[in-house]
């Protein structure tokens, strides 16, 4: 087992109306709280942040699953579900994957692409790391072309 460690650089200026920066490998971007939670909403935010994380980890992950599946194209639409009050708190992640197949793939595959689409979320580190604390779904649309 080896360990990989990467590095997050931060400032920030003022309070709830403040704003900042975060500079992270090939991340780079203004942060402030979102204008639904009363910030002014000039940058990234913690929840795009988390759901970005929490996308981009399983979209990787079920790309990685699917790469011998004959795939015409993978798409990805995730929703993050916040609730302020009577605390700040995370309540759900719902990934909606969207998979072009190719108009010859059988039912036997499709079955197979199901399951992986699944499977990923299962597999994510992400999606490991919010386990018991965010309820992290996934709503798969598989297509066959042309039909």
């Amino acid at each position: 087992m080896s360990e990989h460690r990467f590095e997050l650089r931060a400032s920030w200026s003022g309070g709830l109306d403040g704003t900042g920066h975060i500079q992270a490998g090939n991340l780079t971007t203004p942060i402030s709280v979102p204008r639904e939670l009363n910030g002014p909403g000039t940058g990234s935010n913690p929840e795009e942040m988390l759901l970005g994380a929490a996308a981009t980890c399983y979209i990787i992950t079920l790309g990685t699953l699917l790469q011998r599946a004959e795939i015409i194209s993978l798409e990805l639409h995730s929703h993050i579900y916040v609730e302020d009050k009577p605390t700040m708190k995370v309540n759900a992640i719902t990934h909606h994957p969207l998979i072009i197949m190719p108009p010859h793939t059988s039912q036997d595959q499709l079955d197979k692409i199901s399951k992986a689409a699944h499977r990923a979320e299962q597999t994510c580190m992400i999606s490991k790391a919010l386990r018991g604390n965010v309820n992290v779904s996934v709503e798969p649309d598989i297509r066959v072309l042309g039909t």
